[in-house]
């Protein structure tokens, strides 16, 4: 997202090329399914930070981690990662965020899997005055309120314009009134709502949506649903998933059906093996946003919080869609943005 986790460009390049080998080692050894662990990145000494993230079992929050870290050791921040065991892991993620509360931290970056996961785990964090930074899926305000608990900052993808760019592509690739699918994620979901809603939004009534699932976040449930979509609407034109798993999930049936090429596949968040089906024409477009600098820039965040200078309340992160003409160009800058980002923080980095 910015143009560099540390401060310099040539940190940024050198922290990307790392980061890129260390992604595509994780995916030739990762089954699918990493797990939650917890990692340290010692920065030299500084500012002591906590993250929680969502679970390592999906690229996009290995990707997260790596910006995380990477970010933490070129800044001088002594940074520890807690995952969730796997992206449903609501009460595991919760009790590693308890354990980490009562430690000595300055700051905490927290990507909650749901709205009010976390809210109690953050109560004595709170009350202690110790910055909180929200990244990537948002706190439920209401639930926050509740707990007294204040947000320094919300660091994040505008998930209703990612949806929105995914609909103008699927009216600029399909015939008005063409039969479209969505799948979403866990029912409920705020992330997920948003970016179906920003889907339905751009395509209005140019296409006929004709069924709408949610697949928990997964590529195998997706693949199934797809297939029970696909056996009952054999005129389907185009699928929207709101994530990159389910999406490339929706590619196998498709291919399955013997249907590929034919049927436009599009979802959300740039995912390396993502853009590398974009290239190799499974899916049809990702909307990619980036993991990796939002975890730069929530560390960013907290050397600022911890400085003591006021953070904006929210930090919009990039977008960008990603077809077959810009694909490569995605790869060869991945993790980070392939389009130039200004970073609001570096004005205000200590």
């Amino acid at each position: 997202m910015s143009h560099a986790p540390s401060k310099s460009r040539t940190a940024l390049v050198a922290a990307a090329a790392a980061a890129t080998v260390a992604l595509a080692l994780a995916a030739c050894s990762d089954g699918g399914s990493s797990g939650g662990g917890s990692t340290t990145a010692s920065g030299g000494g500084g500012e002591k930070v906590a993250a929680v993230i969502k679970g390592l079992d999906n690229p996009f929050f290995q990707a997260m981690q790596q910006g995380i870290e990477e970010t933490a050791q070129t800044d001088g921040v002594d940074v520890t990662v807690q995952a969730a065991a796997d992206i449903g892991d609501t009460t595991g993620q919760a009790d590693k965020l308890s354990a980490l509360a009562g430690q000595d931290f300055g700051c905490f970056v927290v990507n909650p899997i749901s709205g009010t996961n976390l809210v109690q785990a953050l109560v004595p964090v709170g009350a202690a005055g110790t910055p909180v930074v929200n990244i990537d899926n948002p706190i439920d305000a209401d639930a926050a309120s509740a707990a007294n608990l204040d947000i320094a900052t919300y660091i994040g993808t505008d998930n209703e314009a990612a949806g929105g760019k995914a609909g103008d592509f699927v009216v600029s690739k399909v015939a008005a009134g063409s039969k479209v699918a969505i799948i979403g994620g866990v029912s409920g979901d705020v992330t997920s709502a948003a970016r179906v809603d920003g889907f339905k939004a751009a395509v209005g009534d140019t296409v006929d949506v004709v069924q709408e699932e949610a697949a928990d976040w997964k590529r195998d449930v997706a693949l199934t649903k797809a297939t029970d979509i696909i056996a009952a609407n054999p005129d389907i034109t185009a699928f929207f998933a709101a994530n990159d798993d389910m999406g490339l999930g929706i590619v196998k049936a498709v291919e399955n059906a013997g249907r590929t090429g034919e049927i436009t596949v599009v979802s959300v968040d740039g995912n390396q093996d993502a853009l590398q089906s974009v290239l190799d024409g499974g899916l049809s477009a990702t909307v990619a946003q980036y993991p990796y600098a939002i975890g730069s820039l929530g560390v960013q965040a907290c050397e600022v919080a911890t400085a003591g200078t006021d953070l904006p309340a929210e930090i919009e992160s990039p977008t960008a869609l990603v077809d077959a003409s810009t694909a490569q160009q995605a790869l060869d800058a991945f993790p980070q943005p392939f389009q130039e980002f200004d970073n609001p923080l570096t004005d205000l980095l200590p």
